[in-house]
């Protein structure tokens, strides 16, 4: 059962459409209980670090989200859920993120002449060859839609990086803790691909 958090912010009925595509049992869900014991868990987003920090400490899911991504369960952040993981954003600054990981949530620069946000199709150069970017080509292209961006993550945990007009730390991955800027439920078949190699990682 792959369990999407529901904490009042997100794009809960694509993830949940595409995750039904490919046959893969779900729940959305607010549930503490349902989320711990899942066996892959999703953090989705999309709207403001600010505002959905608030709405899952109003929702009492901080800790709850915590002990998923800690758990070594398969554990997924799209979009905002990527940002999330990281204890600052450059969006809210007096707000405290997840910090599970180390790194930077910045804004895009608006002087360079490219549209903010970046919305769109672009290639992502693969730095990891396993867990979600299994037989996935370099250079695949995903689908985005933000106006921040991760820089300064560990080498070690960068999984994917995109170019837009600036280095962007688009995918990451620590064991079975990933997370992706892009929309993979947005992004065809080779989303589809991706989202089943998260379903295939195990505890």
């Amino acid at each position: 059962m792959v369990a999407i958090i529901d904490y009042g912010a997100g794009n809960l009925m694509s993830v949940k459409k595409a995750l039904d595509y490919i046959g893969a049992e779900n729940e959305i869900t607010m549930d503490k209980d349902k989320i711990l014991s899942a066996s892959h868990i999703i953090l989705p987003g999309v709207g403001s670090f600010g505002d959905a920090m608030q709405s899952m400490e109003s929702r009492g899911l901080v800790e709850t989200v915590k002990a998923a991504a800690r758990s070594g369960k398969p554990f997924l952040g799209i979009c905002l859920g990527l940002q999330l993981l990281f204890a600052k954003s450059d969006e809210s600054k007096n707000v405290d993120g997840l910090a599970l990981l180390n790194g930077e949530i910045v804004s895009i620069p608006k002087d360079m002449g490219l549209k903010v946000p970046h919305m769109g199709w672009n290639s992502v150069s693969v730095k990891q060859n396993s867990g979600i970017f299994k037989n996935i080509p370099d250079e695949s292209y995903f689908y985005f839609v933000h106006s921040y961006y991760l820089k300064n993550a560990d080498k070690k945990d960068v999984a994917g990086t995109a170019e837009y007009g600036v280095e962007i730390q688009c995918a990451v991955q620590q064991g079975n803790l990933c997370a992706t800027q892009f929309h993979p439920e947005k992004s065809g078949e080779i989303g589809l691909k991706l989202l089943e190699n998260f379903l295939a990682l195990e505890e």
